[in-house]
């Protein structure tokens, strides 16, 4: 089953999200700030991460650095999600490592085909 590590501290969105993803046949774990999100990557070695920008204690852009700095955490694939839908944001998640991009509220077969195009082929559907 394919592992997705959502990064989010807003207990709405992670119960809204979370459930729609496991319906899809995802496992879904639950980080509530970055550095819980690293240890967890670590420990987890999730197939993708989903992370909020806006988090408390190490915020999603600096966490995606540090996360794509390091040798066993690099290849995990990171979809930002932000409320904030300015193309500068955007470049601002690229540029810290994101490999891409989604605005909440999320729209779920969007963010599904973008889930899907960057999981490894060995990880199958979901």
């Amino acid at each position: 089953m394919t592992r997705i590590l959502y990064v989010e501290d807003n207990e709405d969105n992670v119960y809204m999200l979370s459930q729609r993803l496991k319906r899809q046949g995802f496992e879904i774990a639950i980080a509530g700030n970055g550095l819980e999100a690293i240890e967890m990557c670590r420990a987890l070695r999730p197939d993708l991460i989903l992370m909020d920008l806006s988090l408390p204690v190490l915020d999603g852009w600096e966490t995606a650095r540090r996360l794509k700095s390091a040798a066993e955490t690099r290849a995990v694939p990171i979809i930002a999600l932000s409320a904030h839908a300015m193309t500068e944001d955007r470049e601002r998640a690229i540029a810290a490592g994101c490999d891409d991009y989604d605005t909440k509220p999320v729209d779920l077969p969007r963010l599904l085909q973008k889930i899907r195009s960057l999981l490894p082929k060995a990880a199958g559907d979901g």
